[in-house]
């Protein structure tokens, strides 16, 4: 009997509470200032999608032959009619992808399942101006008017020193 053995194509890993706190206060500082004065409003700093959305996505990843996930990073056009309150903000865009190995190494491609028509997964909940899980409000989660109350003790809760513009807190 011939085994053939399969490779892990396993390269995240689980993070702790201060990593996570790290990289968001990280983002805020340096990204989501420029980028919400750039387009005029606070730009999303989150997408959500239920363990619903993600379990549909990748069952009919591994469908398509399918081995991964490609997080594109975007932004919605200017004029966003299927959501004009999210117009000109960031996304997350996921791909699914199948990988090819070859004498270079392994290349995770984009996986099409039709010519010109990519296996992906957009339209989240972005937070702002949609936040608290749809709750209808676009006070952060850990805000003080938000339902959690918990008066901002949230992850990455962020103060920006804005120079004459003065302090933002996200």
């Amino acid at each position: 009997m011939t085994t053939i053995e399969k490779k892990s194509l396993k390269v995240g890993r689980f993070v702790d509470t201060n990593h996570v706190d790290t990289v968001i206060r990280n983002y805020k500082r340096e990204r989501w200032v420029q980028n919400s004065e750039h387009i005029g409003k606070e730009d999303s700093l989150s997408v959500w999608y239920s363990v619903e959305d993600l379990e549909a996505f990748i069952e009919k990843i591994k469908t398509h032959g399918g081995d991964g996930v490609r997080m594109y990073f975007g932004a919605y056009p200017e004029h966003f009619e299927k959501r004009p309150e999210y117009s000109s903000r960031q996304t997350i865009v996921m791909v699914a992808t199948r990988s090819k190995e070859s004498e270079a190494g392994i290349a995770n491609k984009d996986l099409y399942v039709n010519p010109g028509q990519i296996l992906a997964y957009n339209l989240g909940t972005i937070c702002p101006p949609t936040c608290n899980n749809g709750g209808g409000t676009s006070k952060p989660s850990g805000s003080p008017d938000g339902p959690s109350g918990d008066d901002w003790g949230g992850i990455g809760v962020t103060i920006v020193d804005r120079g004459p513009k003065g302090l933002t807190i996200v």
